[in-house]
């Protein structure tokens, strides 16, 4: 792998001015060892944000798949193939997230009730069914939305989805 040589000027370029060019500076600070001349506060709150957005990221995936899910189970008759990918893709995106950081395994069960909440919103306004349809309480449990065989509602066939 190549490194990235940065020309070192007698100031660093402050992270306001160009993102990409102090993240460049601070990876070559580092690799150098000069700890003293590193953007200290900065560097720690990127560092610090970089989990936040593999969490932001695992709870909107999680309630992208709810939603899917709820469509799944209460408009069986209108099951499409692309909601069938979607609850796939999600469902090996929030895996692949919790493979990269298994500290993250819980957090998709503190989001789900929550996610469930607006993913029920969403599926209200998306099929234009009567709120009372849809449960108030996330009728899944976590091990379940996460489960690739796993699909609420009526059995099915895949010759049975609408393909667009």
């Amino acid at each position: 792998m190549n490194k990235i040589q940065i020309q070192r000027r007698h100031k660093s370029t402050p992270i306001e001015t160009d993102y990409a060019q102090w993240c460049a500076e601070q990876g070559a600070l580092l690799r150098e060892g000069r700890l003293s001349d590193l953007d200290r506060e900065n560097l720690a709150e990127e560092i610090e944000s970089l989990g936040r957005s593999d969490k932001r990221e695992i709870a909107n995936r999680l309630g992208t798949l709810l939603l899917h899910l709820l469509k799944w189970q209460f408009q069986a008759e209108r099951r499409k193939a692309g909601w069938l990918l979607t609850i796939r893709e999600q469902r090996y995106q929030i895996k692949k997230l919790i493979d990269e950081s298994p500290s993250l395994k819980t957090y998709p069960g503190t989001q789900l009730s929550g996610e469930f909440e607006f993913a029920r919103l969403k599926a209200i306004d998306e099929t234009g069914m009567p709120e009372r349809n849809f449960p108030v309480d996330c009728p899944y449990q976590i091990a379940d939305v996460l489960n690739q065989e796993f699909f609420p509602g009526a059995p099915w066939l895949p010759d049975q989805l609408i393909r667009d």
